[in-house]
């Protein structure tokens, strides 16, 4: 698949390079388009620490970059991929591939993609790597969390995807389907409980996942409603001091359901998850160690254009882990107010308040040694796109 990406990589390259020299061909007739953003974060928070960041003190150490490149060579056919940098604490600090795809749309009815490939799941999976796009400084944790974006958003394989008209009166009905191979980085967000443990996975863990969405444009303007359902299984090496074992997911299955309605100046949505998990740790000579996780996941939004450059929202937010003894690590709950003022068509300020109670999530022993149950957090978030 390694080489699969680099081959896509290179045609794009080829394609930019190659009609710069060739009369036939224009860089106008190639369509390049390039495009990007960068955004610096400020965190501060009372009692604990989040994500890895010192943000009990107040935190600037989160910094992200995307770069994105595309060319269409033929009237059906598009190139692209895109590169990010990010820093969120200690996770980071390093360049990754965001996604590299070929993409040929026959029509409107049916497409593919092959390639590193944005996952086709749930309501916002696709777009939460287009932060000029969003009001949140943070989407809801509870389905789109920030430490496991990059494994979350793309796997090594293939999409079909297209619209069926469903008459004047119904609509119409859009359908993706992939598979192919997921990749989870060892300093993913949903290992911190074995980092919390002195544990760590230096390749991360890899496996096969299948899945699909189907999304309905209902006839009443600006409503959607869709359900999605991904299904992994993963296996990887698991380091303890000096022991070597491995961590495998013998299944995972996640499915999403979702609705949007957006017209004027107003936007209300909704999503709700289950991450349905059953895990394998093995040490040589030593019993196996199964874990169940069973997390119930759903965020409710809303959103109101205040201004032309001033918009205002909020969301509740909702995680719950029935596998985990009842205590504050079982569940989190989290409400938000956030605001965005676009100073310019490139140029935008976010702000955002959240009240969270419970330790689920982003609030990992390792970074807070008496981590407390209730906190509040101040997010600031300045974005330049292009």
């Amino acid at each position: 698949m390694k080489n699969l990406l680099t081959s896509l990589i290179a045609l794009v390259a080829m394609a930019v390079f190659g009609a710069a020299r060739s009369p036939a061909q224009s860089m106008d007739d190639l369509n390049l388009q390039i495009h990007g953003y960068a955004t610096q974060g400020f965190v501060y928070s009372t009692n604990n620490n989040w994500d890895s960041t010192s943000s009990s003190d107040g935190s600037a150490g989160w910094t992200d970059a995307v770069v994105n490149l595309s060319v269409q060579p033929l009237p059906k056919l598009r190139i692209g991929v895109q590169a990010r940098y990010f820093l969120l604490g200690t996770y980071g600090n390093t360049i990754i591939l965001d996604w590299a795809e070929a993409d040929y749309k026959v029509n409107e009815r049916f497409g593919f993609r092959v390639g590193d490939v944005k996952t086709p799941v749930g309501l916002l999976n696709e777009t939460q790597d287009i932060d000029p796009a969003h009001l949140w400084v943070l989407l809801p944790q509870s389905v789109y969390s920030i430490a496991s974006r990059s494994s979350q958003l793309d796997d090594d394989g293939g999409v079909v995807y297209g619209a069926i008209p469903i008459g004047e009166s119904g609509g119409k009905v859009a359908y993706r389907g992939y598979g192919g191979q997921r990749v989870i980085n060892g300093q993913d967000g949903y290992f911190q409980p074995f980092r919390d443990e002195g544990m760590s996975l230096p390749n991360g863990i890899t496996g096969r996942t299948f899945g699909g969405t189907l999304r309905w444009d209902a006839p009443i303007q600006g409503l959607e409603a869709g359900a999605s359902v991904d299904s992994e299984c993963s296996s990887g090496s698991l380091l303890a001091g000096t022991y070597m074992g491995t961590v495998s997911i013998r299944r995972a299955y996640i499915p999403y359901y979702f609705t949007r309605y957006e017209r004027n100046k107003v936007m209300v949505a909704g999503e709700y998850s289950r991450i349905a998990v059953l895990s394998l740790v093995q040490f040589p000579g030593a019993p196996p160690a199964y874990t169940r996780t069973d997390d119930r996941n759903f965020y409710v939004m809303a959103s109101y254009k205040l201004a032309e450059k001033l918009t205002a929202g909020a969301y509740y937010s909702s995680s719950i882990n029935l596998q985990v003894p009842v205590s504050s690590a079982r569940y989190q709950k989290d409400w938000t107010v956030a605001g965005r003022y676009d100073f310019s068509p490139n140029l935008y300020l976010k702000l955002e308040q959240h009240f969270i109670d419970g330790t689920l999530i982003g609030l990992a022993g390792i970074d807070n040694p008496n981590l407390q149950p209730n906190m509040r957090m101040t997010m600031l978030k300045m974005g330049v796109s292009f």
